[in-house]
């Protein structure tokens, strides 16, 4: 009687697992479409010369700039980094045409000192102190710093020619400000990439950033420059005309907002690029080594904990996902389509990797009962199912392979290989960080308050360039 029901129990199991199979599989192969016709896209691009890196010229990033640029930098609780990160902006980027607006918090005071402390007697800095309480938001804060900027040009009856949006933990690149600025002679906003850095104590959480950044911001990216396709700003590294901001602005007003900045979206960023790029004179992903080799990009220590991690990537997909499906809506021009279907993919990647992952510990449970019960409740595979199993299984082998080389680009052999490794570590971080985003959406659609839920930050990448100068 035992064994019959234990037999019993493992047949439900195995019908279990073959369900969770044919979901996980089907969406597997779905993904693994869409990724090869990126990776066919990008293949072509560099065939044919249009994906190629420009090379700047020695000395790059030195000369004047064609009109005054903003540089705004929300900062709360970041007293760690702030006083760095502004002292080595205003070494990177010696133009008298910068101006760098700070946004502090009348109740953070020790964030405002190290903010003073790192821009020492520049007058090219304007710390502004927000008179609430924080935190608000991100957008809320640099709507505040956008309203001082606007007052500076009344003031001074000369307006800014762009603004540069920059975090308080980045370490800026010294191209990075001339090229944005060129590329604004010709559009409303321009994005370079974002180049995390590897920490030596935290190569597989941290380093997951690398790996998904390195990839994304050398093909994807370009790919979607390429067909047209409206581009997220990613937060930092991204320029947009004042004129495009002055029309945003305007926008917001009329509806009831305070500057250009959404505060009630948690990735206002990822929004303004978007908005930026279906109108006006468009976007552009700009991607350009130095004269030495190096990627014109903004570097920063990504998340380095498991907890912090899955906090910013809620963030993002609650923001991205989510609110941008509410917000943003989707637009049925083809290629928008698809780039909107694959930003928004992250709660049914959470979904189907967590069915896989089950799977996976279903199998472990049917193979240990074979073993040492003798009972086999495997279902048989059909064929679509077999051949959808190993599509996914190429797939898989070709999708770690792309990882590794784009890693291996930018970081070398050692990371390739770790990028492999570290695919679990994504995965499991994309799961969690799904769950916890659908909650906070159905508690912000019962009247829940949105809030800058930030990341800390204590290291900064740009200290010993800056000891290396003042040696």
């Amino acid at each position: 009687m035992t064994q019959d029901w234990i037999s019993q129990l493992l047949i439900a199991l195995a019908a279990c697992e073959r369900e969770l199979l044919i979901f996980a599989a089907f969406w597997f192969v779905v993904g693994l479409l869409d990724e090869l016709a990126i990776d066919l896209t990008w293949l072509w691009l560099r065939l044919t010369g249009q994906a190629r890196t420009q090379r700047l010229p020695q000395g790059y990033g030195a000369d004047p700039l064609h009109g005054p640029i903003a540089v705004l930098i929300p900062a709360y609780r970041e007293a760690g980094v702030i006083g760095t990160t502004i002292a080595h902006a205003l070494a990177a980027w010696p133009q008298r045409e910068l101006r760098l607006y700070v946004g502090c918090y009348r109740n953070d005071s020790v964030t405002l000192a190290a903010a003073m402390e790192g821009a020492g007697s520049d007058p090219r800095v304007r710390l502004v102190v927000h008179g609430v309480a924080g935190p608000t938001t991100k957008a809320d804060c640099l709507n505040r710093l956008y309203r001082a900027m606007c007052d500076d040009e009344v003031r001074g009856g000369q307006p800014f020619r762009g603004v540069v949006l920059q975090d308080a933990e980045d370490m800026v690149h010294p191209a990075a400000l001339q090229a944005i600025d060129a590329a604004l002679g010709a559009v409303d906003f321009v994005q370079l990439p974002v180049h995390p850095l590897i920490q030596a104590d935290s190569r597989w959480i941290g380093g997951h950033y690398a790996d998904e950044f390195a990839e994304s911001h050398a093909k994807a990216l370009v790919v979607r420059n390429a067909l047209g396709a409206p581009l997220p700003a990613a937060g930092v590294g991204c320029g947009f005309s004042r004129g495009a901001m002055q029309r945003l602005a305007e926008r917001r007003l009329d509806e009831g907002g305070e500057g250009p900045f959404a505060p009630e979206c948690l990735t206002e960023d990822y929004e303004l690029g978007i908005e930026l790029s279906r109108e006006g004179r468009g976007s552009a992903f700009l991607r350009l080594r130095d004269a030495q080799g190096g990627l014109v990009a903004t570097s920063s220590y990504f998340p380095a904990t498991l907890a912090s991690a899955v906090r910013q990537k809620t963030r993002w997909v609650h923001g991205i996902a989510f609110q941008g499906w509410d917000r943003l809506g989707w637009q049925f021009r083809p290629v928008e389509l698809w780039m909107a279907l694959r930003d928004r993919r992250g709660p049914l990647t959470a979904l189907v990797l967590g069915a896989a992952y089950l799977l996976l510990a279903i199998d472990a449970v049917l193979i240990l009962c074979h073993w040492a019960l003798g009972i086999d409740a495997v279902l048989p595979l059909s064929g679509p199912m077999r051949v959808m199993l190993i599509a996914s299984s190429v797939g898989f082998v070709w999708r770690a392979a792309s990882r590794a080389l784009f890693t291996g680009r930018e970081y070398g052999g050692a990371e390739a290989l770790r990028s492999v490794l570290r695919i679990p570590v994504g995965n499991v971080i994309a799961i969690m960080a799904g769950r916890r985003a659908l909650l906070a959406y159905l508690r912000s659609l019962l009247g829940g308050q949105v809030v800058w839920d930030k990341t800390e930050h204590a290291g900064h990448p740009a200290r010993a360039v800056l000891q290396e100068v003042r040696a």
